[in-house]
């Protein structure tokens, strides 16, 4: 996406006589048109309408020029509702010398900054000065305004908590105001015509906006490709983690035509860690944000599609070409498909939670959520090294970060670099043996239960949030009856697909399967989604590459 360039802020205009009006926009326009945008309304309610517009657009107004003896609304009352958009503006009255009463009362009830006679010529003598002097103070005090996508919502909604995931985890900047405590989240509200039940709100830099957006529509509208340019290709990839980054860049790069098909963002579950420190290379660490837009980069620099969000939804075989059925009912085809789908958290099975999912109970990082949880207590449940990074990311924001194992230690299940980290972190305590068995709250997650395993003993504890990280789940339920897979899930590849060393049922070919590739010729298996893998970053990017070296001599052979 290219930056938008900053607007001029506003100078605002109302005057419900015609003549007048045109002539203090052309006054303004000469003098000041090119350092401020001049707009005009005639009327009050007109006016308002175009303020809500700035507003939505999250552009400034500098000044306010309003006539106060105006039918329906008078200039003051225009002022009052205008004011609660942009207090921050000057304001100044035109009125008639039978009406200063009114503007000397309208600067002591609602701080207009000055009052105009009309009329004001020459301009040059009585209407500049004034608007210099004004401006010029409001230029001093004023503070460029966020240049990028705006959320209003609740900090314990669901949907407002899955949209900042998906903008943050596409590496597209936003605005997170929580109507709940933010008076300009209300004036956007306010502005779109949104009440509470129409929320989480999505502003646009043009000022367009969508209540209660899916996925695929903010996609669309901030220019994510969620359709395919062909129709078919050497090499389809599903799943955009580090193995199908890898391979889609590999691949490119030889050549291939390949596209990348990722149901929510780049960098998979990797992409959502604070911090990988392990990664050959990067000798102070990166994010998994910063991997997976980098990766992004040198993929499409070799010519890769990605098509994000979206989802591959069922396969079916037609000779030697795959046919992939996504979830808008378009379909793909091609030579070699690589499965890169990875694995999500396995779900927490606890009285009380599902309902609380994405309103306090979180699975994975969420990094969206961390600077919601300044000054509170965060508790985090699993031993691995994902566990681990997020309670060293969240103890930079929170008051106090408590780690809930069920081992009696981290070194069993997390590198030891991390469990020094924790280790010497005053604000993060581990608590062994324990687990929670019950988690409470309405609208939002409002306590926990802990349980030591040892000691039997329980406790209820007050809690805002909840990060999961248990068990892993392979995302393979799209691909029954056409590839095996152990009784996890996990997809079954080369030698271990050979069943007393003989290949699979339906195995056609003389040659065995190669190297990562699955019961089905021709469609390979790579990262955490493979049975038997190794789970690292370092190990899904090797994968990734060397599957492309098969699929060179698979394609050589057909």
């Amino acid at each position: 996406m290219t930056k938008r360039l900053l607007a001029k802020p506003t100078l605002i205009t109302v005057d419900d006589d015609p003549d007048v009006l045109r002539v203090i926009e052309r006054d303004l326009r000469q003098k000041f048109g090119k350092h401020f945008r001049v707009l005009r309304a005639d009327s009050g309610v007109a006016a308002l309408e175009v303020v809500q517009q700035v507003k939505l657009r999250d552009q400034s107004v500098a000044l306010f020029l309003v006539d106060q003896r105006m039918p329906h609304m008078t200039g003051v009352e225009f002022l009052q509702q205008a004011m609660e958009l942009f207090p921050e503006a000057k304001r100044v009255i035109l009125t008639a010398y039978a009406d200063t009463d009114a503007a000397i009362r309208a600067i002591n009830t609602i701080k207009v900054d000055y009052y105009l006679l009309k009329p004001w010529d020459p301009p040059e003598e009585n209407l500049y000065p004034v608007l210099n002097d004004l401006l010029d103070d409001w230029q001093a005090l004023s503070h460029p305004s966020f240049d990028g996508i705006r959320v209003v919502g609740s900090r314990w909604s669901p949907h407002s908590h899955q949209i900042k995931d998906f903008l943050g985890r596409n590496q597209v900047p936003y605005q997170w105001l929580d109507i709940e405590v933010n008076s300009q989240a209300h004036c956007l509200a306010t502005c779109a015509k949104c009440d509470r039940t129409d929320l989480p709100l999505v502003v646009f830099s043009d000022g367009s906006h969508l209540r209660k957006p899916t996925h695929v529509e903010i996609a669309q509208k901030i220019g994510l490709t969620t359709q395919a340019q062909l129709p078919f290709y050497d090499l389809v990839i599903v799943g955009g983690g580090p193995g199908g980054l890898a391979a889609a860049v590999y691949a490119s790069s030889e050549g291939l035509s390949t596209v990348l098909i990722e149901r929510q963002a780049p960098g998979g579950q990797a992409g959502t860690s604070s911090r990988i420190e392990n990664y050959l290379g990067f000798p102070v660490g990166l994010s998994g944000g910063d991997l997976a837009r980098r990766a992004v980069t040198q993929a499409k620099r070799f010519g890769v599609e990605l098509l994000c969000p979206q989802e591959v939804v069922g396969v079916r075989l037609e000779e030697q070409y795959r046919i992939l059925t996504l979830a808008d009912g378009s379909e793909l085809s091609c030579h070699t498909l690589i499965i890169a789908t990875g694995v999500s958290y396995r779900l927490f099975d606890v009285p009380g939670i599902q309902h609380l999912t994405g309103a306090g109970v979180y699975y994975g990082a969420a990094k969206t959520e961390a600077i919601s949880c300044s000054g509170e207590e965060v508790f985090i449940v699993g031993g691995a090294n994902s566990a681990g990074q997020a309670a060293m990311y969240f103890s930079k924001y929170a008051r106090h970060v408590t780690m809930l194992v069920r081992g009696n230690s981290l070194a069993k299940s997390m590198s030891k670099y991390l469990c020094d980290q924790i280790e010497a972190s005053d604000n993060i305590s581990v608590l062994t043996h324990s687990s929670i068995v019950e988690v409470e709250g309405q609208d939002r997650l409002q306590a926990i239960t802990i349980a030591n395993a040892n000691s039997g003993q329980k406790q209820t504890v007050p809690a805002n949030s909840l990060f999961i990280f248990i068990g892993a789940v392979p995302h393979t339920n799209w691909l029954d009856g056409l590839i095996e897979r152990d009784k996890q899930g996990f997809i079954l590849t080369g030698t271990d697909l050979k069943n007393h060393e003989r290949c699979p049922r339906g195995w056609m070919l003389k040659r065995d399967p190669f190297m990562l590739e699955t019961s089905i010729p021709g469609i390979f298996a790579v990262g955490d989604v493979r049975c038997g893998s190794v789970k690292r970053v370092a190990s899904a990017v090797g994968e990734g590459a060397i599957a492309i070296q098969f699929i060179h001599q698979y394609l050589s052979q057909v």
